[in-house]
């Protein structure tokens, strides 16, 4: 008999990469929650479950696990969702010591030096100041956001306090909600003396950035792969995510998941995939952890599957239904190496046309190894995009497989040229 698995958010392109799992033929996905209802606007956490309660409830047939690897909310939902129905996942509590930036922080410092110094900024302050002792350059973000919204690289007094309006801005669309979560733990001294409009500052780290994905389970914390983040040439905003990484020698692959072992154990994670991400700067041997998701990267879902023949949902799916995650053989897909590419546009515009599902499908035809998905709306601003970082806007997500990194390129600049967008500035 199938086992009913509900996907918080569920979407097509990880639903096909779920379907194609070799054992896809013992589950029946269900949506849980949509995208739009979860990601767009101002949401409220106890309209979203008393939503998806309402659904479960009604549900004619076994719940077995219910699942997501989406951000916020989705992060804190499922937990929620599986004490009720006495299903397998994480605790509440470990996934907000791991999401909380600061909180995180004041954790990681007690087990790790491989961090950032960091402080508060109360963004009531009209004339704000780095917190003793931060010197600039410095990024300031939300205590909570999701794809970096509201992030901000600063390097000097005034570009702080030109930062604050767009801050202020994501705190306020996130900060309600996420107060809803941590109301529901005993919050530490400390943390719950963090008011809603503070947000995290620390030092900028430097050197080439890579995620570290892994799970959690019964005090075992094990590390799958390592994934090279590229961004645009003299940019924040990324150009790529590549696997498996080449940019970062592999002792020092190593040593991450060494610090992702004691960090993941410290904070109490378990029945949980996680993804770390860390900057490795190979000047001055320094590694910087600089954030710490409780789930795995759907971004990478692909990658892994183009690569290792196995897309890392499947981790998701064996500690939701409390099994020792599978074995996967690195190396076992069509391609030595795969890539997601963002083909980004770096001011608004209002978008006119974009590429029809079957000039994309012809384009994945063409090109082997390739999916294409579109992200700009035709008849929209791209300013109007949600989940947009602070510097640019997303027009495609490409992802392509090939023999190396020349061929990886080769595939993107192609799909490239194929796609027709018309944008008017």
């Amino acid at each position: 008999m199938s086992r009913n698995i509900f996907v918080i958010g569920l979407d097509e392109l990880n639903l096909s990469s779920m379907r194609r799992l070799a054992d896809a033929d013992q589950y029946d996905f269900h949506q849980l929650l949509t995208r739009r209802e979860l990601q767009i606007g101002t949401v409220s956490v106890p309209e979203l479950l008393d939503k998806a309660r309402r659904q479960l409830d009604s549900f004619d047939g076994s719940i077995d696990a219910i699942v997501g690897y989406w951000d916020f909310p989705v992060s804190m939902l499922v937990p929620v969702l599986c004490v009720r129905y006495g299903l397998r996942s994480a605790a509440l509590e470990a996934v907000l010591k791991c999401e909380h930036k600061y909180w995180s922080r004041l954790e990681q410092q007690k087990v790790i030096d491989e961090y950032v110094p960091f402080g508060l900024l109360d963004l009531t302050n009209e004339n704000p100041s780095l917190p003793a002792p931060l010197s600039y350059p410095v990024w300031i973000k939300p205590i909570k956001s999701t794809a970096s919204q509201g992030a901000h690289y600063v390097e000097n007094d005034e570009q702080l306090r030109g930062s604050l309006v767009e801050v202020r801005r994501v705190v306020d669309r996130f900060g309600p909600p996420f107060a809803d979560v941590l109301a529901m733990v005993d919050l530490p001294a400390e943390i719950a003396a963090v008011d809603s409009q503070t947000c995290l500052v620390e030092e900028a780290a430097s050197g080439q950035q890579v995620t570290v994905e892994g799970f959690s389970r019964g005090g075992r914390v094990e590390i799958y792969g390592v994934v090279d983040s590229v961004s645009y040439s003299g940019e924040s905003s990324f150009l790529r995510y590549q696997y498996p990484s080449r940019l970062v020698p592999a002792d020092v692959q190593d040593y991450m998941g060494e610090v992702s072992r004691r960090v993941i154990s410290a904070l109490e994670l378990s029945n949980s995939t996680f993804n770390i991400e860390y900057f490795w700067d190979h000047e001055t041997s320094r590694l910087s952890l600089l954030e710490i998701n409780a789930r795995h990267s759907q971004s990478h879902a692909l990658l892994f599957e183009l690569v290792d023949g196995v897309p890392n949902h499947a981790y998701m799916l064996d500690l939701a239904l409390d099994r020792d995650p599978r074995r996967v053989e690195p190396g076992k897909g069509p391609f030595p190496m795969a890539a997601k590419w963002f083909l980004r546009r770096f001011s608004d515009g209002r978008v006119r046309h974009v590429p029809t599902p079957e000039e994309v499908t012809e384009i994945e035809r063409r090109i082997a190894g390739t999916t294409v998905c579109v992200t700009a709306i035709e008849g929209t601003r791209l300013s109007e995009l949600d989940g947009e970082d602070s510097y640019s806007y997303v027009l495609a997500e490409i992802y392509t497989g090939g023999r190396d990194e020349q061929e990886l390129r080769e595939k993107y600049t192609r799909c490239v040229e194929a796609l027709n967008f018309a944008i008017d500035d």
